[in-house]
């Protein structure tokens, strides 16, 4: 089962090529930077030859440019870039590592890595640094935003509802009692006892509402 899949992965030439990292950042001012190291991993059973292409290859030395690793194990190769100027400053080139098996020259799998230079890591870092203040600001300003009409909403007062609610309990306690024979009021307006009781209950609760408020 592991052989055909693995023959399966070799037929279609879509083999996963791991490599670390995946981009490379070289400072001018910064001479540590000018020696980077890609990683490339070896996670299957039987061992990979690779081969480094470069789009702009008179830019860089790359050390083992071509070589195999074993199964289960991993090669450091090591990139140089020899043409620090400030020409070449923001540029990304691409570097793509091809990959097929020790006993045949087809290719496998590749995968890319792109390379940029800066000019400098200070102000590389102080760009990020105002581009995440930035974000926060950003942030916090739309936070206040998004709060401030429900504060707005607490600190109004009583809605319109509320205040209408209460208008017609008190009037429907204002209005005559069933059984009141002496009302001018029309007898479609009179309300039980009951009914004057949820008003005062309604009334009681709307008015605790606006106190709170």
């Amino acid at each position: 089962m592991h052989q055909q899949k693995r023959q399966s992965e070799l037929v279609e030439g879509n083999l996963p090529v791991f490599v670390f990292p995946t981009e490379l950042t070289f400072y001018a001012d910064d001479q540590s930077t000018h020696k980077q190291v890609l990683t490339l991993y070896n996670p299957y059973d039987f061992s990979l030859k690779f081969k480094v292409l470069c789009t702009t290859p008179n830019k860089y030395v790359v050390v083992d440019a071509v070589g195999a690793v074993k199964p289960q194990c991993c090669m450091d190769i090591v990139i140089r870039h020899k043409d620090v100027r400030s020409c070449n400053y923001g540029v990304v080139d691409k570097f793509r590592l091809q990959v097929s098996e020790q006993s045949h020259n087809k290719s496998l799998g590749k995968k890319e890595v792109v390379a940029t230079l800066l000019p400098s890591a200070k102000e590389q870092k102080k760009e990020e640094e105002e581009k995440r203040s930035k974000e926060h600001l950003s942030q916090s300003l739309f936070y206040e935003k998004s709060f401030q009409p429900e504060n707005k909403t607490v600190s109004s007062g009583p809605s319109l509802l509320t205040i209408f609610l209460g208008v017609v309990c008190i009037a429907a306690l204002m209005l005559p009692t069933l059984g009141d024979v002496e009302s001018m009021v029309p007898l479609y307006l009179h309300l039980s006892v009951n009914q004057k009781l949820v008003a005062a209950y309604i009334l009681g609760l709307i008015t605790m509402a606006i106190l709170r408020t």
